[in-house]
């Protein structure tokens, strides 16, 4: 039997990618590499081979060299010049380049190489379930929220209202009623990378 093809999502997919890596020192995290890909690079292309129907990559600290690192993918790139105030300025950045047919956005950090197209199609799988009403992210079996996130359209005005570095765990906390956990056992999902020790621990797992 054929392998059946998958149907497109009319999800959209933003990746952060405009942070200062400041707790990685003086060298920018995303174009660190993993088997001689940069995490930024992993990551879009994960969202490249998932259901996504577009993938908007928001850009800022070294800007030019991060689109280098995405170059050839099919994606679209969003400038945020004021990167430095925050991550809530990348999120508004994106979700003013989603499409008016998308239900819903997925919100991806660079930061994130483990992240595949299963877990971020299993996550779309549960939103669309779910008519596109809840704010869908994985969690573990003792409740910890990981990442990526999808938001419902919704939500959109609320998310570009934020500020700061503080992303959108507080609307999260303030619309607990609106949200959907998708249970996981696959770390990927809460591991991030914001220090060189974080990226030698995830290459010495992977040689493990």
């Amino acid at each position: 039997m054929a392998e059946t093809e998958k149907r497109e999502s009319s999800v959209w997919g933003i990746l952060l990618a405009a942070g200062t890596s400041s707790r990685f020192g003086e060298a920018n995290k995303l174009l660190a590499e993993i088997d001689d890909v940069a995490l930024v690079r992993r990551v879009a292309e994960s969202m490249a081979a998932s259901r996504l129907a577009n993938i908007v990559a928001v850009r800022g600290f070294q800007g030019a060299r991060v689109a280098t690192a995405l170059t050839g993918l099919d994606l679209e790139i969003a400038d945020n010049p004021e990167f430095e105030t925050g991550m809530a300025s990348s999120i508004a950045r994106g979700i003013a380049r989603v499409g008016s047919e998308a239900p819903g956005a997925m919100i991806v950090l660079g930061d994130m190489p483990g992240v595949g197209a299963q877990l971020i199609d299993r996550l779309l799988d549960a939103f669309e379930h779910a008519q596109g009403e809840r704010i869908t992210f994985p969690v573990d079996a003792s409740g910890r929220q990981g990442n990526p996130v999808i938001w419902p359209r919704a939500f959109f005005a609320d998310l570009q209202a934020l500020s700061g570095d503080r992303g959108a765990k507080a609307l999260i906390g303030a619309n607990r009623g609106a949200t959907l956990g998708v249970s996981v056992e696959d770390e990927a999902a809460f591991r991030d990378i914001d220090e060189p020790s974080d990226l030698s621990r995830l290459k010495s797992d992977g040689d493990k």
